[in-house]
């Protein structure tokens, strides 16, 4: 197989990749990445999945707000009381919530953000709505890393979901489920 093909070799190479480059993607590799979203399955074959692509930058800054305040009230508080996960070590875990920090500075830098959404019209969502996104969103991670991009999943604007689905200008009945920023890896 060429280098970079070996799908086992991108499962295992994979990561989140929280420091991006601001340079631009092309959209030929966000084309592919979402090709590679809609090939993933998904509860009853209804596809009810919608990708939002943002590259606007005020977008992004209305959107990193409620980003940035779900890390100073919610996550960074979590990090700072938390003991690292087993399997890691206390350095590793530091060095984590700075990269988790750096993301949360300059995530309306990241060149492109592809928003995973699902379309519900009048049913509200429920815990298993996520199984029909999130394999599509895995398969965006591996597609952007067989490119060369970095990304990662990210659902902190969650905890903020009215004002962030607000700010990205989602229609009703259509819920966010993640945001990918994608770029080209710093190191």
């Amino acid at each position: 197989m060429p280098d970079g093909t070996d799908v086992l070799e991108i499962i295992r190479t994979t990561r989140a990749m929280r420091r991006l480059k601001p340079d631009p993607v092309p959209d030929d590799m966000i084309r592919t990445i979402l090709q590679s979203a809609i090939c993933a399955p998904n509860g009853g074959n209804t596809q009810t999945w919608r990708f939002l692509v943002v590259k606007d930058p005020e977008i992004k800054k209305a959107v990193q707000v409620h980003y940035k305040r779900a890390l100073d009230e919610i996550i960074g508080p979590r990090y700072a009381s938390a003991a690292p996960p087993p399997g890691a070590t206390k350095e590793g875990y530091h060095r984590q919530h700075t990269a988790v920090e750096y993301l949360t500075e300059h995530f309306h830098e990241a060149p492109v953000w592809i928003v995973a959404c699902i379309e519900h019209g009048e049913d509200p969502p429920n815990r298993a709505s996520g199984a029909s996104i999130y394999p599509a969103v895995q398969n965006m991670l591996l597609t952007a890393r067989a490119l060369g991009l970095g990304a990662t999943l990210t659902t902190r604007h969650l905890f903020y979901e009215k004002e962030s689905e607000a700010a990205l200008g989602l229609p009703p009945g259509v819920h966010s489920y993640a945001i990918l920023p994608i770029g080209y890896p710093m190191g």
